[in-house]
Parts: structure tokens; C-alpha cells; sequence
């Protein structure tokens, strides 16, 4: 469900919201951010992201899942900076060879395609950040997701954090870590069920899912709370000593369209990563109530997306004279 639009990001407005936020404990970074940023300085900015996007979606049916995905992980690294984006330099030890992004986050072109229909029509104006924002947002709704008025105003940074990105949730993590890794960045359980709902659209790699199959927990035997029908039609695609890089749906059943199957999935033990089924099956989760609730209302399941983006969207953004806006996503200004 959209929230009601700002009616202005005038300085004064912006420095009302900065005091009502602090005395509230909120971050001021968050406080600044509004829907109406670019009203005057890029009026277009969304259609032209939109028009950038549905030309790539042409030869890449993943592209809006694999945006969505680095919209992510940028966030969860020193918050919503466009990090992610850096490559490799003489300052940089580029977040892109983490090891949850190495050979699995992409994407990355397209961002740069975005970013020069920007620069060409409003030089200097929208920043990386925002970028990875909208884009989410327009992936997620050209899947058939929720609408939502994403907040902007992120500056970039100047900084990579290759350590941080080491420590992003792992489609390994028991429940206990997921909840601990989303509480440290001030998301709460919520947060982590609704957002793990992104998991239905998008593919992953073999790699992710051979344990569950052959060795779960160094048990030598398959994951227990793993249907043994979808375990069977895994092992087909994921054999032993096969591809690990083999690509398989994370919905089997809508796997390119945004709905609340990855849930429905989940109550018949199809979950495709350990992270996933954990916030069903795990003993007394109390995660699992939520699982239900969005598998039996995708209303319900699309407004508390909705919710939780723009929660992600406000983790320790950099606005007003921080940072800076990047010319070209993947590199600082002047370096």
C-alpha cells in the first residue's frame, strides 16, 4: 500500500523533519529522505530508470530479481551508500569479491546504463544509491509486486567494506543468525520475513542447495524439513559432483513473477534455501506465524513488503553534504 506523498523537500521541511526525528531517536539521515527529492532537479528520473529497465528485462528474465537482490545488499553494508557498485582501485577493495556477491551478484551494467540515461538527461543529479532504489522498487513492481512511494535522497559514498559484505545473511544462516543479522541493522522479524519474500522471483546456483540434498549438517543425509518430492527433482538438477554453478528457480512454481508463492511454498517444505524454510521449520519460530499469514493473504504479504523496503531503504543513509553523487557508479569522483 503506497504511503501518502511528501508535500515538499524545501530546506525548512527537511530540518523540521531532522528535529521531530531526534527527539524521536531516529536517524537524521533517514529523516531527510522524501519522496519528492528530484520533483525539480529530475522530474523524469523514474521513467527514465522504468524505460532503462524493461529494455534489459528483453534479454535478461532475471534482471528485476537480481536488481532488487543488490539493492540488498547494499544496504546491509554501512547502509544504503551504493557501495556495492565500487570496483576494485588503488582506494577500493571492491564489496563485488565479498563472498556472498562473488559470481552471484549482477546486474551491474545495467546500473551503468541507468546511470548515463541519468547523467544525460540530469548531470550530477541522482546518485548510486537511489539508483539501486528505484530500481528495486520498479523491478519488484513490473514482477507484479506492491507499489510503494520509495524515499529518496541518498548521497553516495566514498568507501567499500569487503568485511561487512563477508557478513551479509547466507542462505546458510540458521534462524538465530538471520535474526541477529537483520536486528543489527535495525530490522526486526518482520522485516526478515517479509523481505525474504523477494526470494520469489530470481534463480540461484546449485551451490546454495547441495548440502540440504547430500550432507546437511554434516550428517550425510539430506535436510529433513525438505519435501521429498522437490528433494528428488533437485537432486535430478543438482546431482553430485555436478555443475555448482547450475541455475535453478527459487519459485518453482511462478519463478518470474512477484506473488506470495515463495510462502506457499515454504508450508509444503519447498523451500529452496536452508535461510528460507528455517523461518518455517525451525522449533518454536517465531517467524512462523508470519510465514502463515502471508502465505494465506498476499495483501497482507505485499503491504508488509512494501513496509520493510522502505525500513531497509532508511538504514544509516548518507544525505545533505555527505558523501557525494557519483558520475560513474563504479568508481569515486576524481579517483
Amino acid at each position: 500500500m503506497a504511503a501518502p506523498r511528501d508535500v515538499s523537500c524545501s530546506p525548512q521541511v527537511v530540518l523540521l523533519a531532522v528535529a521531530v526525528a531526534l527527539g524521536f531517536g531516529v536517524q537524521a539521515g533517514a529523516a531527510q529522505l522524501c519522496e519528492a527529492y528530484y520533483d525539480r532537479t529530475c522530474p523524469d528520473v523514474h521513467r527514465i530508470v522504468r524505460r532503462v529497465l524493461k529494455k534489459a528485462r528483453q534479454a535478461d528474465v532475471r534482471i528485476y530479481a537480481s536488481l532488487t537482490r543488490l539493492h540488498f545488499h547494499d544496504c546491509f553494508v554501512q547502509g544504503c551508500d551504493g557501495s556495492i557498485l565500487l570496483d576494485n582501485s588503488s582506494s577500493i577493495v571492491s564489496e563485488k569479491f565479498a563472498t556472498p556477491n562473488n559470481n552471484s551478484a549482477r546486474g551491474f551494467p545495467v546500473v551503468d546504463a541507468v546511470k548515463a540515461a541519468l547523467e544525460a538527461a540530469c548531470p550530477g543529479v541522482v546518485s548510486c544509491a537511489d539508483i539501486l532504489a528505484i530500481a528495486a522498487k520498479i523491478s519488484v513492481q513490473l514482477s507484479g509486486g506492491p507499489r510503494w512511494r520509495v524515499r529518496l535522497g541518498r548521497r553516495d559514498g566514498t568507501t567499500a567494506n569487503i568485511t561487512a559484505a563477508n557478513n551479509l545473511p547466507s542462505p546458510f544462516d540458521n534462524l538465530t543468525t538471520l535474526q541477529q543479522k537483520f536486528g543489527a541493522v535495525g530490522l526486526d522479524d518482520t522485516d526478515l520475513v517479509a523481505l525474504s519474500g523477494a526470494h520469489t522471483f530470481g534463480r540461484a546456483q546449485c551451490q546454495f542447495v547441495t548440502a540440504r540434498l547430500y550432507n546437511f549438517s554434516g550428517t550425510n543425509r539430506p535436510d529433513p524439513t525438505l519435501d521429498r518430492g522437490y528433494r528428488a527433482f533437485l537432486s535430478r538438477r543438482c546431482p553430485r559432483g555436478g555443475n555448482s554453478s547450475a541455475l535453478n528457480d527459487l519459485d518453482p512454481t511462478t519463478p518470474d513473477t512477484f506473488d506470495k508463492n515463495y510462502y506457499t511454498n515454504l508450508e509444503v517444505r519447498r523451500g529452496f534455501l536452508q535461510s528460507d524454510q528455517e523461518l518455517l521449520s525451525t522449533p518454536g519460530a517465531p517467524t512462523a506465524a508470519l510465514v502463515d499469514r502471508f502465505a494465506s493473504s498476499q495483501k497482507a504479504f505485499f503491504k508488509s513488503f512494501a513496509r520493510s523496503m522502505i525500513n531497509m531503504g532508511n538504514i544509516e543513509p548518507l544525505t545533505g553534504s555527505q558523501g557525494e553523487v557519483r558520475t560513474n557508479c563504479r568508481k569515486v569522483n576524481g579517483s
